[in-house]
């Protein structure tokens, strides 16, 4: 198996960036499938909601900074993001000698649209979800643009956006 750069997944919370994971990772045979929050979970031994709320925000930071440093060695892993590791700007640095960034990018009615009844982002738990989730993209947006590629998910088919993602990935590697 060839040592081929990461295809790291960043972007909002309801980007697509699980979803697209799994199906990249279904169709890169010799790719495994990595969810940084999944992963952050079993190192914290609880659920995300949990760690923010008996450990705050920058306890879940730490965490997911320290596997970003794992990981980013790696090679051959689909790794989707949680939505905020572009606030440190040292794990897109990271990522970037060893993997290629792809931003799925979505307006924010889109974003709103799909998440809107999910109850386990801690993010969100705001007065106003929809206005903390626009103040949110506003905030990261700068830091999502320095991914190498940008794939817009309004209106796509997933397995569109997979090709895209995959025609762009071999362009480059």
């Amino acid at each position: 198996m060839d040592n081929k750069k990461n295809i790291v997944l960043i972007g909002m919370m309801g980007a697509g960036k699980s979803t697209i994971g799994h199906l990249l990772d279904e169709f890169l045979k010799d790719f495994s499938y990595l969810d940084m929050d999944k992963e952050i979970e079993k190192l914290a031994q609880k659920h995300i909601e949990e760690i923010f709320a008996q450990d705050g925000e920058a306890h879940f930071r730490d965490l997911e900074h320290e596997l970003i440093k794992k990981y980013s060695n790696y090679h051959n892993q689909v790794i989707a993001t949680g939505g905020g590791i572009v606030e440190n700007i040292e794990n897109i640095n990271l990522f970037k000698k060893n993997s290629v960034l792809f931003y799925l990018s979505a307006s924010s009615d889109e974003l709103y649209k799909r998440i809107a009844n999910t109850t386990h982002r801690p993010l969100l738990k705001h007065p106003n979800p929809k206005e903390r989730l626009k103040e949110l993209i506003k905030r990261r947006e700068p830091f999502y643009k320095k991914a190498d590629f940008e794939i817009k998910t309004d209106k796509k088919e997933l397995l569109d956006i997979v090709k895209e993602i995959i025609a762009k990935y071999e362009s480059i590697a």
